[in-house]
C-alpha cells in the first residue's frame, strides 16, 4: 500500500539553505523539502504534512543536532505566534537571505536583466523596532501544549494578542510582545487585566457579540503614543470607565481615540475614529521635516529604516531642482516631501482621504509650497488627462501596496514617459511583475507605448528584521 504523506517521517535530514516565505529547504532522493523554523546545518528528522511531485513540506519532529548557526529564540511565543519566524536565525543570515530573494524574483523568476544588486541595508535595531501593532480580542484564546480547557474558566479562556496562522477565530494571548516599545506591552496588559476584573467580554468573532474587539498602539521616535480602542457596540458607561482608566494609569498617551465598529470585519479604515483625550495625531521628524501621523495614517512601521529607505529612494531620482515629481501612493506625503527640497514641483496621490489630508497639514507645517496632494483610486486619478492638466512627470516614484500596480497605472505612466522611476516595494515578487511591464510593454499586453525602461539600480532594505519580509527600491532610466 501506498504510503500516505501525513505518515512519512524524515530522519536525519540535513537544512541546506534558507528558502521563500520564511521557510528553510533540505533535498530528500531528488525532492525539495521545506521546513519552517530551522536553520541552515541543523540536523532534523521531519514529518511531513503535504507531499507533490517535485517537493514536500513538513516541520521538525526532533531536532538530532542544532546548527553552529542556530540561536535560542529569545521571545516565548516564538513557534505558535506568526511573526518573528527567523529568531534562531543570526542577523547576518537574514540579511544575505533577503538579499537573495530578491535577486531570485527579479532575475531567476522574474528573468529581467539588472545590474549588480546593492548591497541590503541592515536594521540597527532588531528588537522594538515597530512604531504600530494591533492585537485583537477574543473570547477562545489558542490553548498552548499541555492547557487543560477543562480546566481554565471562561474568564482566562479570553486572550488578547495576535491571530494564529490559518485560524482566523484563534487569538494567542501575548504575554510580552518584542516587536513594540513600551508602554505597548503594559497598556496591553492593563487592559485585559481590568477586562477581567470587571467583567468586560472580549469579541466572539464566530457570533459576533462581546464587546472588546481590538486595540492599535502606535507611538514615535519623540515620544508621542497614540491608543485606538475598538469596540463592537456603545455601551458608553463602561466605555468612558475603561478610557479613563486607561488614561489615568498612562498619562504619556498623548492621543486616546476609540471606535465602534458593529462590522462583520475588524477594517476600521472606513469607520469612525473618535478622538477621547488628548492630541489629534502623534508626530514623527524626519530631516527637520514634521510629519502628523492621525488614527488612519500610514506611515512606515519602522521609522529609523523609513528613513534609510527614504534616502535610497531619493538618491534613486536623482534631482536638480527643476524636476515635476509624481510620487504615486503618497500616504501621508512622506516621500514627497522629503523629495521637495530638490524639485520643482511634487504630485502626491493617494487612495484614503485622510491620509491626503495629513499630507496637506505636513506640507503647510513644514512650509513646503511645491506639493499638491490628491486623493482617490490611483487607476481613476491617474489618467492621461490628470498628466496633461497637471503636467508630465519628469520623475515617478512609485511605494504601492503588496499587490502591486493595476495595468491602467502602467499604462498612463508609460504614456507619460518620465525619465526617470523610482520603484520602492514591500513584495519583490509583484515589483518584479510590473518592472517587466516597465521594461518590455509590447511583451506585457501594452501596444503602441510611447517608452519603455532599464533597470539601473537595486538596493534592498531590512524594514522588518526576525521576518523574511523585505522592501526593495529599483530605479529605472527611459531607453
Amino acid at each position: 500500500m501506498r504510503k500516505r504523506h501525513q505518515d512519512i517521517i524524515l530522519e536525519n535530514i540535513e537544512i541546506e539553505a534558507v528558502a521563500a516565505e520564511g521557510k528553510a529547504l533540505a533535498h530528500v532522493d531528488g525532492a525539495v523539502v521545506f521546513v519552517q523554523f530551522a536553520v541552515p546545518g541543523d540536523i532534523v528528522d521531519i514529518k511531513v504534512t503535504k507531499k507533490k511531485k517535485n517537493y514536500m513540506e513538513g516541520f521538525i519532529l526532533r531536532m538530532v543536532q542544532p546548527s553552529k548557526h542556530r540561536l535560542e529564540p529569545f521571545c516565548p511565543h516564538f513557534g505558535v505566534c506568526g511573526g518573528c519566524k527567523w529568531q534562531p536565525l543570526p542577523y547576518e543570515m537574514q540579511l544575505a537571505a533577503k538579499q537573495q530573494q530578491v535577486e531570485d524574483q527579479l532575475v531567476r523568476i522574474g528573468h529581467l536583466t539588472v545590474p549588480e544588486i546593492s548591497p541590503i541595508v541592515g536594521s540597527d535595531q532588531i528588537q522594538y523596532y515597530r512604531n504600530k501593532l494591533e492585537f485583537t480580542f477574543s473570547n477562545r484564546r489558542w490553548l498552548l501544549d499541555g492547557e487543560d480547557p477543562e480546566s481554565i474558566d471562561e474568564v482566562h479562556r479570553q486572550g488578547l494578542g495576535f491571530h494564529v496562522g490559518r485560524f482566523f477565530d484563534k487569538v494567542l494571548d501575548i504575554d510580552h510582545c518584542y516587536l513594540q516599545p513600551e508602554p505597548s506591552n503594559a497598556l496591553r496588559l492593563f487592559i485585559k487585566e481590568y477586562a477581567f476584573e470587571h467583567g468586560l467580554p472580549f469579541f466572539d468573532i464566530r457570533n459576533h457579540e462581546g464587546f472588546l474587539r481590538n486595540m492599535i498602539v502606535r507611538n514615535t521616535a519623540a515620544g508621542n503614543v497614540m491608543l485606538i480602542l475598538v469596540f463592537w457596540k456603545e455601551d458608553r458607561k463602561v466605555r468612558e470607565a475603561l478610557l479613563d482608566a486607561i488614561a489615568a494609569k498612562f498619562p504619556e498617551i498623548t492621543s486616546l481615540y476609540y471606535v465602534i465598529n458593529e462590522k462583520m470585519n475588524d477594517s476600521v479604515g472606513d469607520q469612525e475614529c473618535i478622538l477621547y483625550k488628548g492630541e489629534e495625531a502623534i508626530y514623527e521628524y524626519m530631516e527637520g521635516l514634521k510629519f502628523k501621523i492621525g488614527p488612519k495614517s500610514f506611515y512606515q512601521t519602522n521609522t529609523q529604516q523609513a528613513y534609510k529607505l527614504y534616502s535610497v529612494a531619493r538618491e534613486y531620482a536623482a534631482l536638480t531642482g527643476n524636476e515635476v515629481v509624481y510620487d504615486l501612493y503618497t500616504g501621508t506625503g512622506t516621500i514627497a516631501q522629503f523629495v521637495s527640497g530638490k524639485a520643482a514641483k511634487v504630485i502626491g496621490i493617494e487612495y484614503v482621504p485622510e491620509a491626503i489630508e495629513d499630507a496637506k497639514v505636513n506640507a503647510a507645517g513644514n512650509g513646503i509650497t511645491n506639493c499638491s496632494f490628491f486623493a482617490g483610486d490611483m487607476k481613476d486619478i491617474l489618467t492621461d488627462a490628470f498628466v496633461q492638466k497637471h503636467g508630465r512627470p519628469d520623475v515617478v516614484i512609485l511605494d504601492p501596496p503588496r499587490a502591486g500596480i493595476h495595468p491602467d497605472v502602467a499604462k498612463v505612466i508609460l504614456n507619460a514617459a518620465p525619465e526617470r522611476m523610482v520603484y520602492v516595494s514591500c513584495n519583490p515578487a509583484s515589483q518584479a511583475r510590473d518592472l517587466a511591464i516597465f521594461c518590455d510593454p509590447a511583451a506585457n499586453g501594452i501596444e503602441n507605448s510611447r517608452s519603455a525602461y532599464r533597470i539601473t539600480a537595486v538596493r534592498p532594505v531590512d524594514m522588518f528584521p526576525q521576518t523574511h519580509h523585505v522592501e526593495n527600491v529599483v530605479q529605472l532610466v527611459r531607453i
